[in-house]
């Protein structure tokens, strides 16, 4: 609640105070219910780690150079289970909010004098960023492990950059659909529809030329392949520039500075997309 001076205005130092006190608690609420049923995040480092040896495996045979230069396909692999990784920890954010919703816990905090109902909303999206950047930084030591290497460490930073950018749009999206979906049923549907074809939509698995052309204009539209395509070439080239040219799409030529400027547009849209609808729900 907002303090306020001896002439009756608000105090706003200690109005940002008290919005970072809920943020705070509501973020330590959320990691709290990780420590007691941790089963979600090694789940989610499990999986990944599972694709990188099974998929690297499978196609440990294939010609060098066949997915690009001298690259393996563990390498080329890297990059995909990165972003996908981070991609479904994100589509999730939407149902620890729906669950809160049905259990009538967001009633209360909607009724609490708190400081600001985005405090909500931050909380989610600060633990799930959080848990994106735990599940990246073990799949990027996995990927050391089996031979993929390691970017540079301004290399490095970039990956966390370009994951995190990703991580906020789609969390923005799933909490969204959190608020504007009738229940957690309806929810799931929409990450079980949406998240395969995404990743067999984008270059996930195979690069741009493996694919027929209209599966390489929908994967030139798909947000995802803007954030593979850079992270692969940072792991790939040592001497990259935001000039350098990191896909070759039906459209054009995409640079990284090009990719990293549409995956920060995709993220901008998906944040004020879901403004109104955060204002109506918190009215």
């Amino acid at each position: 609640m907002q303090s306020t001076s001896p002439n009756g205005e608000n105090a706003p130092a200690s109005g940002f105070s008290d919005f970072v006190q809920e943020t705070a608690a509501l973020t330590r609420r959320l990691f709290i219910q990780l420590q007691r049923r941790p089963s979600t995040l090694i789940a989610g480092i499990i999986q990944p780690v599972m694709w990188l040896i099974l998929f690297g495996a499978l196609f440990q045979n294939a010609p060098k150079g066949l997915f690009g230069e001298s690259m393996n396909y563990g390498q080329f692999l890297a990059a995909g289970v990165i972003v996908f990784t981070a991609f479904g920890g994100a589509l999730n954010a939407g149902l620890p909010v729906m669950f809160d919703r049905e259990f009538g816990f967001l009633n209360r905090l909607l009724v609490a004098p708190l400081a600001s109902r985005f405090s909500i909303v931050l909380a989610s999206a600060l633990f799930i960023a959080t848990l994106s950047l735990v599940q990246t930084s073990v799949i990027i030591v996995m990927n050391a492990v089996l031979g993929a290497g390691l970017p540079d460490p301004l290399g490095l930073g970039l990956v966390i950059l370009i994951v995190l950018t990703l991580v906020i749009g789609v969390t923005a999206l799933s909490l969204g659909l959190a608020f504007a979906l009738p229940g957690h049923i309806e929810l799931i549907a929409v990450i079980f529809v949406t998240n395969l074809p995404l990743l067999f939509a984008s270059t996930a698995l195979a690069p741009l030329s493996f694919m027929p052309t209209w599966l390489q204009v929908v994967a030139s539209l798909n947000p995802l392949s803007y954030a593979i395509e850079p992270i692969r070439y940072v792991y790939t080239h040592k001497d990259w520039l935001f000039s350098s040219i990191v896909m070759q799409t039906p459209f054009a030529s995409i640079s990284l500075g090009t990719a990293l400027l549409i995956l920060l547009g995709f993220s901008t849209i998906a944040l004020l997309s879901i403004r109104p609808l955060l204002r109506r729900s918190f009215a």
